[in-house]
Protein backbone atom coordinates (compact mmCIF):
# COMPACT_ATOMS: atom_id res chain seq x y z
CA UNK A 1 0.00 0.00 0.00
CA UNK A 2 1.29 3.47 -0.90
CA UNK A 3 2.37 5.57 2.04
CA UNK A 4 1.47 9.24 2.50
CA UNK A 5 5.09 10.19 1.75
CA UNK A 6 5.07 8.27 -1.50
CA UNK A 7 1.75 9.83 -2.44
CA UNK A 8 3.07 13.30 -1.64
CA UNK A 9 6.26 12.72 -3.65
CA UNK A 10 4.22 11.77 -6.68
CA UNK A 11 1.92 14.76 -6.19
CA UNK A 12 4.93 17.11 -5.97
CA UNK A 13 5.77 16.18 -9.53
CA UNK A 14 2.41 15.88 -11.28
CA UNK A 15 0.37 18.53 -9.41
CA UNK A 16 2.75 20.90 -7.58
CA UNK A 17 -0.09 23.07 -6.26
CA UNK A 18 -1.76 20.43 -4.11
CA UNK A 19 -2.70 20.52 -0.44
CA UNK A 20 -3.24 17.39 1.66
CA UNK A 21 -5.58 17.91 4.63
CA UNK A 22 -6.47 15.45 7.36
CA UNK A 23 -9.95 14.52 8.51
CA UNK A 24 -10.08 17.56 10.83
CA UNK A 25 -9.18 20.03 8.07
CA UNK A 26 -5.57 20.58 9.10
CA UNK A 27 -2.99 20.91 6.36
CA UNK A 28 -0.55 18.04 6.39
CA UNK A 29 1.49 18.90 3.29
CA UNK A 30 1.46 21.26 0.31
CA UNK A 31 3.10 21.10 -3.09
CA UNK A 32 6.23 23.13 -3.93
CA UNK A 33 4.46 25.71 -6.07
CA UNK A 34 1.78 26.35 -3.45
CA UNK A 35 4.51 26.72 -0.85
CA UNK A 36 6.25 29.24 -3.10
CA UNK A 37 3.16 31.44 -3.02
CA UNK A 38 3.51 31.82 0.75
CA UNK A 39 7.17 30.99 1.50
CA UNK A 40 7.01 32.37 5.06
CA UNK A 41 3.87 30.50 6.05
CA UNK A 42 4.18 27.45 8.30
CA UNK A 43 1.74 25.33 6.37
CA UNK A 44 1.79 22.09 8.34
CA UNK A 45 -0.81 22.05 11.08
CA UNK A 46 -2.66 25.15 9.82
CA UNK A 47 -6.39 24.80 9.29
CA UNK A 48 -7.29 24.87 5.61
CA UNK A 49 -10.09 27.39 6.16
CA UNK A 50 -7.69 29.75 8.02
CA UNK A 51 -5.51 29.97 4.94
CA UNK A 52 -8.18 29.90 2.24
CA UNK A 53 -11.61 31.46 1.92
CA UNK A 54 -13.98 29.25 -0.07
CA UNK A 55 -16.47 31.27 -2.12
CA UNK A 56 -18.10 28.36 -3.96
CA UNK A 57 -19.79 26.04 -3.26
CA UNK A 58 -21.40 28.27 -0.65
CA UNK A 59 -22.78 25.39 1.40
CA UNK A 60 -19.34 24.30 2.67
CA UNK A 61 -19.00 24.97 6.39
CA UNK A 62 -16.85 22.11 7.64
CA UNK A 63 -14.30 19.53 6.58
CA UNK A 64 -17.11 17.03 6.10
CA UNK A 65 -18.86 19.47 3.75
CA UNK A 66 -15.59 20.01 1.89
CA UNK A 67 -15.04 16.26 1.39
CA UNK A 68 -18.57 15.99 0.03
CA UNK A 69 -17.66 18.39 -2.80
CA UNK A 70 -15.43 15.69 -4.31
CA UNK A 71 -15.38 16.07 -8.11
CA UNK A 72 -16.93 19.56 -8.04
CA UNK A 73 -15.01 22.70 -8.92
CA UNK A 74 -13.92 24.78 -5.93
CA UNK A 75 -13.56 28.57 -6.04
CA UNK A 76 -11.32 30.01 -3.33
CA UNK A 77 -8.70 32.63 -2.60
CA UNK A 78 -6.07 33.39 -0.02
CA UNK A 79 -7.34 35.23 3.03
CA UNK A 80 -4.25 37.46 3.21
CA UNK A 81 -2.83 39.64 0.45
CA UNK A 82 -2.34 39.21 -2.37
CA UNK A 83 -5.72 37.50 -2.39
CA UNK A 84 -4.94 35.41 -5.44
CA UNK A 85 -7.97 33.60 -6.79
CA UNK A 86 -7.67 29.84 -7.22
CA UNK A 87 -9.64 26.97 -8.66
CA UNK A 88 -9.52 23.49 -7.21
CA UNK A 89 -10.87 19.95 -7.14
CA UNK A 90 -10.89 17.57 -4.16
CA UNK A 91 -10.25 13.82 -4.05
CA UNK A 92 -10.89 12.02 -0.72
CA UNK A 93 -8.10 9.89 0.70
CA UNK A 94 -8.83 6.23 1.57
CA UNK A 95 -10.23 5.30 4.97
CA UNK A 96 -11.43 8.84 5.72
CA UNK A 97 -7.88 10.06 6.29
CA UNK A 98 -8.67 13.39 4.72
CA UNK A 99 -8.36 14.63 1.17
CA UNK A 100 -5.98 15.92 -1.45
CA UNK A 101 -6.97 19.17 -3.12
CA UNK A 102 -5.39 20.06 -6.44
CA UNK A 103 -5.33 23.81 -7.09
CA UNK A 104 -4.72 25.99 -10.12
CA UNK A 105 -4.88 29.70 -10.97
CA UNK A 106 -7.57 29.63 -13.62
CA UNK A 107 -7.92 32.97 -15.37
CA UNK A 108 -5.79 34.69 -12.73
CA UNK A 109 -2.65 32.92 -13.97
CA UNK A 110 -1.19 36.06 -15.60
CA UNK A 111 -1.40 38.01 -12.35
CA UNK A 112 -0.03 35.03 -10.41
CA UNK A 113 2.99 34.60 -12.67
CA UNK A 114 3.68 38.33 -12.30
CA UNK A 115 3.10 38.48 -8.52
CA UNK A 116 5.07 35.35 -7.62
CA UNK A 117 7.70 35.27 -10.38
CA UNK A 118 6.69 31.76 -11.46
CA UNK A 119 8.39 29.80 -14.23
CA UNK A 120 7.65 26.64 -16.20
CA UNK A 121 9.29 24.61 -13.40
CA UNK A 122 6.46 25.62 -11.06
CA UNK A 123 3.83 23.84 -13.13
CA UNK A 124 3.12 20.23 -14.00
CA UNK A 125 4.82 19.09 -17.22
CA UNK A 126 1.37 18.39 -18.67
CA UNK A 127 -0.10 21.70 -17.53
CA UNK A 128 -1.17 23.86 -20.48
CA UNK A 129 -0.57 27.03 -18.46
CA UNK A 130 2.89 27.62 -19.88
CA UNK A 131 1.68 27.10 -23.44
CA UNK A 132 -1.13 29.54 -22.75
CA UNK A 133 1.34 32.07 -21.36
CA UNK A 134 3.51 31.68 -24.43
CA UNK A 135 0.46 32.31 -26.60
CA UNK A 136 -0.49 35.37 -24.55
CA UNK A 137 3.05 36.71 -24.78
CA UNK A 138 3.14 35.98 -28.50
CA UNK A 139 -0.19 37.73 -28.96
CA UNK A 140 0.99 40.71 -26.91
CA UNK A 141 4.21 40.86 -28.92
CA UNK A 142 2.26 40.63 -32.18
CA UNK A 143 -0.14 43.35 -31.06
CA UNK A 144 2.74 45.60 -30.04
CA UNK A 145 4.49 44.95 -33.35
CA UNK A 146 1.24 45.74 -35.15
CA UNK A 147 0.83 48.92 -33.12
CA UNK A 148 4.38 50.03 -33.90
CA UNK A 149 3.84 49.23 -37.58
CA UNK A 150 0.62 51.23 -37.62
CA UNK A 151 2.41 54.14 -35.97
CA UNK A 152 5.17 53.97 -38.58
CA UNK A 153 2.64 53.75 -41.40
CA UNK A 154 0.70 56.65 -39.97
CA UNK A 155 3.91 58.63 -39.64
CA UNK A 156 4.88 57.76 -43.19
CA UNK A 157 1.44 58.79 -44.42
CA UNK A 158 1.66 62.10 -42.60
CA UNK A 159 5.17 62.66 -43.93
CA UNK A 160 4.05 61.82 -47.46
CA UNK A 161 1.09 64.17 -47.20
CA UNK A 162 3.32 66.88 -45.76
CA UNK A 163 5.82 66.37 -48.56
CA UNK A 164 3.05 66.55 -51.15
CA UNK A 165 2.03 69.97 -49.79
CA UNK A 166 5.54 71.37 -49.21
CA UNK A 167 7.95 73.21 -51.46
CA UNK A 168 11.15 71.22 -51.06
CA UNK A 169 13.54 74.16 -51.59
CA UNK A 170 12.05 76.66 -49.15
CA UNK A 171 9.99 74.51 -46.79
CA UNK A 172 6.95 76.70 -47.50
CA UNK A 173 3.58 75.41 -48.65
CA UNK A 174 3.37 74.71 -52.37
CA UNK A 175 0.71 75.58 -54.95
CA UNK A 176 -1.28 72.45 -54.18
CA UNK A 177 -1.43 73.29 -50.49
CA UNK A 178 -2.36 76.88 -51.26
CA UNK A 179 -5.25 75.76 -53.48
CA UNK A 180 -6.51 73.43 -50.75
CA UNK A 181 -6.34 76.09 -48.02
CA UNK A 182 -7.94 78.73 -50.23
CA UNK A 183 -10.90 76.49 -51.12
CA UNK A 184 -11.36 75.60 -47.45
CA UNK A 185 -11.45 79.27 -46.44
CA UNK A 186 -13.93 80.11 -49.18
CA UNK A 187 -16.19 77.21 -48.20
CA UNK A 188 -16.10 78.24 -44.53
CA UNK A 189 -17.18 81.79 -45.41
CA UNK A 190 -14.40 83.32 -43.32
CA UNK A 191 -12.88 86.67 -44.16
CA UNK A 192 -9.28 86.69 -45.33
CA UNK A 193 -6.80 88.65 -47.40
CA UNK A 194 -4.63 87.19 -50.16
CA UNK A 195 -1.34 88.81 -51.16
CA UNK A 196 0.49 87.86 -54.36
CA UNK A 197 4.19 88.71 -54.10
CA UNK A 198 6.74 88.53 -56.91
CA UNK A 199 10.50 89.13 -56.64
CA UNK A 200 12.02 91.90 -58.74
CA UNK A 201 15.46 91.44 -60.38
CA UNK A 202 15.58 87.77 -59.39
CA UNK A 203 16.45 86.72 -62.95
CA UNK A 204 19.57 88.89 -62.83
CA UNK A 205 20.76 87.03 -59.72
CA UNK A 206 20.39 83.69 -61.48
CA UNK A 207 22.03 84.98 -64.64
CA UNK A 208 25.02 86.64 -62.95
CA UNK A 209 25.66 84.53 -59.82
CA UNK A 210 24.12 81.21 -60.79
CA UNK A 211 21.23 79.07 -59.64
CA UNK A 212 22.86 78.26 -56.28
CA UNK A 213 22.71 81.96 -55.46
CA UNK A 214 19.10 82.04 -56.64
CA UNK A 215 18.22 79.14 -54.37
CA UNK A 216 19.88 80.90 -51.42
CA UNK A 217 17.86 84.05 -52.18
CA UNK A 218 14.59 82.10 -52.30
CA UNK A 219 15.37 80.43 -48.98
CA UNK A 220 16.22 83.78 -47.40
CA UNK A 221 13.01 85.36 -48.70
CA UNK A 222 11.01 82.42 -47.34
CA UNK A 223 12.47 83.01 -43.86
CA UNK A 224 11.64 86.70 -44.07
CA UNK A 225 8.01 86.00 -44.98
CA UNK A 226 7.61 83.42 -42.21
CA UNK A 227 9.08 85.86 -39.68
CA UNK A 228 6.71 88.62 -40.81
CA UNK A 229 3.51 86.55 -40.66
CA UNK A 230 1.49 84.85 -37.94
CA UNK A 231 1.39 81.13 -37.30
CA UNK A 232 -2.23 81.07 -38.47
CA UNK A 233 -1.32 82.59 -41.85
CA UNK A 234 -0.23 80.65 -44.92
CA UNK A 235 2.92 81.37 -46.90
CA UNK A 236 3.26 79.44 -50.17
CA UNK A 237 5.70 79.41 -53.04
CA UNK A 238 3.55 79.04 -56.15
CA UNK A 239 6.14 79.61 -58.89
CA UNK A 240 9.84 80.20 -59.44
CA UNK A 241 9.94 83.56 -57.63
CA UNK A 242 6.22 83.96 -56.92
CA UNK A 243 4.66 83.68 -53.50
CA UNK A 244 1.14 83.82 -52.07
CA UNK A 245 0.39 84.86 -48.52
CA UNK A 246 -3.06 84.21 -47.04
CA UNK A 247 -3.99 86.14 -43.89
CA UNK A 248 -6.83 84.66 -41.85
CA UNK A 249 -9.38 87.08 -40.40
CA UNK A 250 -7.31 90.10 -41.40
CA UNK A 251 -9.32 92.89 -43.06
CA UNK A 252 -7.58 96.08 -41.94
CA UNK A 253 -5.99 97.73 -45.00
CA UNK A 254 -3.59 99.78 -42.87
CA UNK A 255 -2.23 96.64 -41.24
CA UNK A 256 -1.91 94.91 -44.59
CA UNK A 257 -0.18 97.92 -46.12
CA UNK A 258 2.26 98.11 -43.22
CA UNK A 259 2.93 94.38 -43.53
CA UNK A 260 3.56 94.66 -47.28
CA UNK A 261 5.93 97.59 -46.75
CA UNK A 262 7.83 95.64 -44.10
CA UNK A 263 8.15 92.62 -46.38
CA UNK A 264 9.42 94.75 -49.27
CA UNK A 265 11.83 96.62 -46.99
CA UNK A 266 13.36 93.46 -45.53
CA UNK A 267 13.54 91.68 -48.89
CA UNK A 268 15.47 94.68 -50.30
CA UNK A 269 18.27 94.15 -47.76
CA UNK A 270 21.22 92.74 -49.76
CA UNK A 271 21.74 89.01 -49.28
CA UNK A 272 25.38 87.84 -49.01
CA UNK A 273 26.38 84.84 -51.10
CA UNK A 274 29.84 83.61 -52.02
CA UNK A 275 31.53 86.87 -51.07
CA UNK A 276 29.07 88.91 -53.12
CA UNK A 277 25.67 90.51 -52.48
CA UNK A 278 22.39 89.54 -54.11
CA UNK A 279 20.18 92.58 -54.54
CA UNK A 280 16.50 92.11 -55.20
CA UNK A 281 13.21 93.78 -54.33
CA UNK A 282 9.59 92.69 -54.35
CA UNK A 283 6.22 93.83 -55.64
CA UNK A 284 2.92 92.74 -54.13
CA UNK A 285 -0.80 92.92 -54.81
CA UNK A 286 -3.54 92.17 -52.30
CA UNK A 287 -7.26 91.42 -52.55
CA UNK A 288 -9.76 91.04 -49.71
CA UNK A 289 -12.43 88.34 -49.66
CA UNK A 290 -14.77 90.68 -47.73
CA UNK A 291 -15.20 92.84 -50.83
CA UNK A 292 -17.16 90.14 -52.60
CA UNK A 293 -20.88 89.54 -52.87
CA UNK A 294 -21.13 85.81 -52.36
CA UNK A 295 -19.88 84.84 -55.82
CA UNK A 296 -16.26 84.59 -54.65
CA UNK A 297 -14.13 81.79 -56.12
CA UNK A 298 -10.49 80.83 -55.84
CA UNK A 299 -9.85 81.69 -59.49
CA UNK A 300 -11.45 85.12 -59.08
CA UNK A 301 -9.44 85.95 -55.95
CA UNK A 302 -6.19 84.84 -57.56
CA UNK A 303 -6.94 86.84 -60.72
CA UNK A 304 -7.64 89.95 -58.64
CA UNK A 305 -4.43 89.59 -56.61
CA UNK A 306 -2.53 89.02 -59.84
CA UNK A 307 -4.03 92.19 -61.33
CA UNK A 308 -3.06 94.14 -58.20
CA UNK A 309 0.48 92.75 -58.47
CA UNK A 310 0.78 93.93 -62.08
CA UNK A 311 -0.43 97.33 -60.97
CA UNK A 312 2.31 97.42 -58.32
CA UNK A 313 4.96 96.51 -60.91
CA UNK A 314 3.58 99.15 -63.24
CA UNK A 315 3.93 101.73 -60.47
CA UNK A 316 7.69 101.27 -60.45
CA UNK A 317 8.24 97.95 -58.61
CA UNK A 318 9.04 97.56 -54.91
CA UNK A 319 5.43 98.68 -54.51
CA UNK A 320 2.21 97.29 -53.05
CA UNK A 321 -1.29 97.78 -54.40
CA UNK A 322 -4.76 96.73 -53.29
CA UNK A 323 -7.09 95.33 -55.90
CA UNK A 324 -9.63 97.73 -57.34
CA UNK A 325 -12.33 96.96 -59.85
CA UNK A 326 -11.17 97.41 -63.41
CA UNK A 327 -7.57 96.40 -62.79
CA UNK A 328 -8.06 93.23 -64.85
CA UNK A 329 -8.83 95.35 -67.91
CA UNK A 330 -5.63 97.32 -67.40
CA UNK A 331 -3.66 94.06 -67.37
CA UNK A 332 -5.30 92.94 -70.62
CA UNK A 333 -4.51 96.24 -72.28
CA UNK A 334 -0.87 96.02 -71.18
CA UNK A 335 -0.57 92.59 -72.78
CA UNK A 336 -2.48 93.44 -75.99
Amino acid sequence: MMTDEQLAAIADHICPMFAIVDGKGRIMRVGPTLRKLRPDLKWEGRRFFRVFDLSRPRRVRSMEDLVNTAGSKLHLHFRDTPQTSLKGVLVPLPDGRGAIINLSFGISVLEAVRDYDLTSADFSPTDLTIEMLYLVEAKSAAMEASRQLNLRLQGAKIAAEEQAFTDTLTGLKNRRAMDHILERLITSGRDFALMHLDLDYFKQVNDTLGHAAGDAVLQHVARVMVDCTRQSDTVARVGGDEFVLIFNDLRDERQLQALAERLIREIEVPIPFGGKECKISASAGTTLSIWHDGTVSAARILNESDAALYAAKGAGRAQHCFYQKGMEQDVLEQHS
